[in-house]
């Protein structure tokens, strides 16, 4: 008979934080993984930086100013450490729930007092951290608040469903970092945007990159969104104004196919979560042709080396007595 591959359900989280309210947004999280567990679905994607919301402030407020230095501090003190009661109550509503989730989450390195990571936190359905991937280069003004991974994070998880991994927004441009998790057999990846207030231009964006994501590596993307809501926006100070002046709220989540299809989606402007059926037979379908992490390569040719070190501030040496 052969083996089969399953069809599984996976879901796009496209929503807004309770914003810079660590407590209230990981109980907001709990109640949308297990309203999409509620749905079928057994592998979730959520939005980047979406505990506790990422610093969409600097769209409206210079680096320097009153506003944008005491959202800086909130957004630190609202952070999540790992370990921590927030990662271990995330866990717990994965675990009731049956399922794997990967949260976005501005990652605070413990006992620091400055140092923050732009993380993509997996959680397994029986609760514990599977492991935390920090984004390789923070893009434009996250290098305010951000720190740079290392490549001890770049790696996929075990699943019945076949491997899973994911990226954070620009990283899905990185060819380099992209196939390093096809190379893993990655079969579904989650890919992570914040909530893009420019409308179709961000939009296009997106769609490129997931698109090529799930064509090249013959796989399913959770592409997760994130939006503004009226309360992120005052929180934040906007004006009346302002906020008439955003072509959109952001969005645009959906379930991309092994082909770069959308399958479901893609959904802009408001919250809501996506639902899409993945086939896994499709993944072979496509891999027929072209697995580009198999025999569709040419890896006497090329080869990629991954430094997967984890990156320290402080080694200590002890002396060699016999010198």
């Amino acid at each position: 008979m052969g083996d089969n591959y399953p069809t599984v359900r996976l879901a796009a989280v496209q929503a807004a934080p309770v914003w810079l309210d660590r407590d209230a947004t990981v109980s907001k999280a709990c109640r949308l993984i297990e309203e999409a567990a509620d749905h079928g679905a057994k592998i979730i994607g959520f939005p980047e930086g979406f505990l506790p919301g990422f610093p969409d402030w600097f769209h409206w407020f210079m680096p320097r100013s009153a506003e944008s230095i005491a959202h800086s501090k909130s957004l630190f003190k609202n952070a999540i450490e790992v370990p921590s009661a927030a990662i271990d109550t995330i866990g717990a509503a994965a675990r009731r729930s049956k399922v794997y989730v990967a949260v976005g989450a501005n990652e605070r390195d413990v006992g620091t007092m400055g140092t923050l990571y732009n993380s993509l936190l997996f959680f397994g359905p029986e609760g514990d951290l599977l492991g935390v991937h920090r984004k390789l280069m923070p893009t434009m003004t996250e290098r305010l608040v951000h720190a740079s991974g290392d490549g001890s994070s770049m790696r996929t998880y075990e699943t019945p469903y076949g491997n899973i991994g994911g990226l954070i927004c620009g990283e899905n441009t990185n060819s380099l970092a992209r196939f390093s998790l096809l190379a893993q057999n990655e079969r579904i990846h989650i890919a992570s945007w914040p909530a893009f207030p420019a409308g179709k231009r961000n939009f296009d964006a997106i769609d490129i990159r997931a698109k090529y994501h799930a064509f090249e590596g013959r796989v399913f993307v959770i592409s997760a969104c994130g939006v503004f809501d009226d309360a992120c926006l005052d929180a934040m100070g906007l004006t009346a104004e302002q906020k008439a002046a955003m072509p959109c709220r952001g969005g645009h989540s959906g379930i991309l196919a092994p082909d770069g299809s959308y399958i479901a989606g893609p959904v802009d402007d408001t919250p809501q979560i996506v639902y899409g059926d993945a086939d896994l037979d499709k993944v072979l379908e496509g891999k027929l042709s072209h697995d580009l992490t198999g025999h569709y390569n040419r890896f006497d040719v090329f080869t990629l080396q991954v430094h997967t070190a984890r990156r320290k501030a402080l080694e200590r040496v002890t002396p060699n007595s016999g010198s």
